[in-house]
């Protein structure tokens, strides 16, 4: 099985630098409109901003489970992009929030150890 978890943007240029600074890396590929990421074997992030997916623009939650939480924070503070601030849940995982330009929600996630 497959997943494509769909990021609704305004507009795909601006969304495609803010998602270069997250994942420290431009698109894996460019299919029509959308960008979109390989995060894992089988998982992908696609920033989509064609106007049949006006309506859904800044409504997505997603959460990245991360092994270099420190370093993604600081890359994107490098870039201007702030966080929420840092948790650390009673299990060790340590947890930050950031959004994109449209309200996006992209929570990051290191568990302990890592």
């Amino acid at each position: 099985m497959d997943l494509y978890s769909v990021m609704c943007v305004s507009d795909r240029n601006k969304a495609r630098a803010w998602y270069q600074a997250l994942l420290g890396r431009p698109a894996d590929e460019i299919i029509g409109e959308e960008y979109l990421w390989q995060l894992g074997e089988c998982a992908w992030l696609v920033v989509d901003d064609r106007s049949m997916r006006a309506e859904r623009v800044g409504g997505a939650m997603i959460t990245l489970g991360v092994e270099d939480l420190d370093d993604i924070l600081a890359r994107l503070a490098a870039h201007g992009i702030s966080h929420e601030p840092l948790e650390t849940y009673s299990n060790g995982v340590r947890h930050a929030v950031v959004t994109d330009p449209d309200g996006n929600s992209v929570s990051l996630a290191q568990a302990p150890d890592q």
